[in-house]
Parts: structure tokens; C-alpha cells; sequence
């Protein structure tokens, strides 16, 4: 009866060590893909910052499966857009990526990641605001007469193709490390006050060396209806 109530005992302790190690694992995981990270990383806010930043999440710009975005204001006055991650995927992983991999990157065609949050089960990204929001408002016919947006030109809607393909060949080729976004799609396309687009929404990218021509994966990334053909293949 002592053996089994030892044993018992040394059975429940082990349990309740669970949740706290895959924290710390979680934890270790996120810290050490940025111990010897060659570029500065964006900066990192306590989740009491994060709600005096949205005013206690007072204004929310948008919702997905990810969890909401809420409009924000820095100190200095300048607007953000906070993401804050309800659900994660793949212990975090995606939440690391994004942090990972935008990080990496400085061009206009790019979202600016300007801050994170990374406290317990708290998750939290703050972006430069984009006044006109996502690209997807606006090539959708049904959002012209329930949500009153306007329709945009060829020109523009030209302008705005050749941001997002100038941003695209930036990941590709312009940075030390390349970057493959696998998502993209209008949702993940922002737009400023001058529809100039950046790419966002980096948490299916796969970071790669420049050298490298095939990319192994386990299986498909992406949103159904918006995934490219040869990512169906077993190498790209």
C-alpha cells in the first residue's frame, strides 16, 4: 500500500509539472531564436503596457481566427495596431515566426513591426497603423454597398499589384536571409493613407539561406483558395 500510494503520489506531482514545463519549453523556444539574433528585435512590452497602449482594448479594428486587432496610441502619439494571439498553433510557433521573421526586414512595401508582447499565455504584436486597412475591403463587391467603401481605379489597383510583387522579390531577394510568406492573400495586404500596400501576417513564413533552391515541407501552408500550385508538391 505504500509502494502504490508512493507511487500515486509521485503520478500527481508529475502531472501538475506538465502545464509549467511546456511554458518553460515554450519559454527556452522564443528566447533562444533570439539569443543570437544578428538584427535588432522590435521592442518588447508587458502585457499592462499592451492595455494602456489600446486604452483596455477599447477599439477593435478587426477579428479573425488568430484573435482581435485593437487600435492603439504610443506614448509619442503615433497609432498602432495591436494583434492580440488567442489561439496558437504549433506551441507558438507561428507567434515566434512573425516575430523571427519581420524582423528581418526594412522596406515600404513591408509592415513595420514596431513591438511585441511575449508575457505567460499573453501574446501580443504592435504594428504601425494602416489607416485604409486591408486589401480584401476593397475588391470584394459585396463590401461596396453594406460597408460603404469606394471602388478603386485601375491605376491604383495597379500600384498597388506592383507594391506587393516589389515587396514579395524584397523577401525572396533583397534580404541576408529569404523569406517565403506563404500566405498571401487581400486580408493580409494593408493599405496606408496613400493605398500603398505592405505585406503582413507572417506567420506561416519559412526563413531559408539565399543559397538554398529547395525548401522541404511538411505539408501544405496557406489559406485555401490563395496556396500556389507547387506548394502542393512535396519540394519547392
Amino acid at each position: 500500500m505504500v509502494l502504490a500510494y508512493l507511487c500515486k503520489k509521485r503520478l500527481c506531482n508529475q502531472k501538475s509539472m506538465v502545464p509549467w514545463s511546456k511554458k518553460m519549453n515554450d519559454f527556452h523556444k522564443f528566447e533562444a531564436v533570439f539569443k543570437n539574433h544578428a538584427m535588432p528585435i522590435p521592442r518588447r512590452y508587458s502585457y499592462a503596457e499592451i492595455k494602456r497602449i489600446t486604452n483596455s482594448f477599447k477599439d477593435k479594428l478587426g477579428q479573425g481566427g488568430y484573435g482581435s486587432v485593437y487600435k492603439g496610441n504610443l506614448p509619442n502619439d503615433c497609432l498602432v495596431a495591436v494583434k492580440i494571439l488567442s489561439k496558437l498553433r504549433g506551441d507558438g510557433e507561428e507567434f515566434i515566426n512573425e516575430v523571427n521573421s519581420i524582423s528581418r526586414t526594412s522596406h515600404v512595401n513591408i509592415v513595420n513591426l514596431l513591438g511585441f508582447c511575449f508575457h505567460k499565455t499573453k501574446r501580443a504584436l504592435v504594428y504601425e497603423f494602416m489607416t485604409n486597412g486591408s486589401l480584401e475591403k476593397f475588391i470584394y463587391e459585396e463590401n461596396y454597398s453594406k460597408l460603404g467603401y469606394c471602388h478603386l481605379g485601375w491605376d491604383t489597383l495597379y500600384q498597388i499589384s506592383l507594391g506587393i510583387a516589389q515587396g514579395l522579390e524584397y523577401l525572396h531577394r533583397g534580404c541576408n536571409s529569404r523569406i517565403l510568406h506563404f500566405d498571401i492573400k487581400p486580408h493580409n495586404i494593408l493599405l496606408d493613407e496613400n493605398y500603398r500596400p505592405k505585406i503582413s501576417d507572417f506567420g506561416l513564413a519559412k526563413i531559408s539561406h539565399r543559397e538554398e533552391s529547395t525548401i522541404s515541407l511538411f505539408g501544405a501552408r496557406g489559406t485555401a483558395g490563395f496556396i500556389a500550385p507547387e506548394v502542393f508538391c512535396r519540394n519547392i
